[in-house]
């Protein structure tokens, strides 16, 4: 059986964008080593825990609300709503603060720690890439801006042709571009 390619509507940046940006990580976790990259996950996981913290509270307030009735969870309906929006301001500040469209964070032997942040600006076919690296060999932070058309690794029909990106991705980080292919499940 055959794989299908995964396609998207070549005119909804948003779905070019995350493609593009799901595709990162699979490929430089994947790299042989010494190339290899192990993905940290703290900022998603201090995500989550906002996010779910904040469901978990409205959640448990509707629940004892049901079961109980309005009078007696009178007095601890208001503070759960301002923990509620504590939360998720939190969450808002956090996403746009300290991860600012962060999409892959990790370290491997040749670049001590790797920072991967993209963006997209409207109506505008560009992929831009800010890539913040801290080699081993020396202790001194490299930044690079990359950019490129959407164009160069979707076909007209939406086809992502994961090979292209790989490229394009590798030469600008400066690592070799080609894995072992059963690894990457792409």
């Amino acid at each position: 059986m055959a794989t299908s390619l995964p396609k998207v509507p070549i005119y909804s940046l948003n779905e070019l964008k995350s493609t593009t940006d799901d595709a990162i990580a699979p490929y430089l976790t994947s790299l042989p080593n010494p190339y290899t990259f192990v993905e940290n996950n703290s900022k998603s996981n201090i995500r989550l825990l906002l996010g779910y913290g904040a469901v978990s509270i409205a959640a448990v307030s509707f629940y004892i609300d049901y079961t109980k009735g309005w009078e007696a969870t009178k007095p601890w309906i208001l503070p759960a709503v301002i923990a509620y929006f504590v939360l998720n301001l939190a969450l808002t500040l956090w996403i746009w603060g300290v991860e600012g469209g962060q999409i892959f964070e990790g370290s491997g032997d040749e670049i001590e720690r790797l920072r991967i942040c993209s963006s997209t600006k409207k109506h505008s076919p560009l992929y831009h890439l800010h890539i913040h690296h801290t080699s081993s060999l020396s202790n001194m932070p490299q930044e690079k801006t990359a950019v490129a058309p959407f164009t160069q690794w979707f076909s007209g029909d939406g086809t992502f042709h994961c090979e292209a990106f790989r490229q394009w991705l590798a030469a600008e980080i400066g690592i070799p571009w080609s894995a072992p292919r059963s690894k990457l499940n792409m």
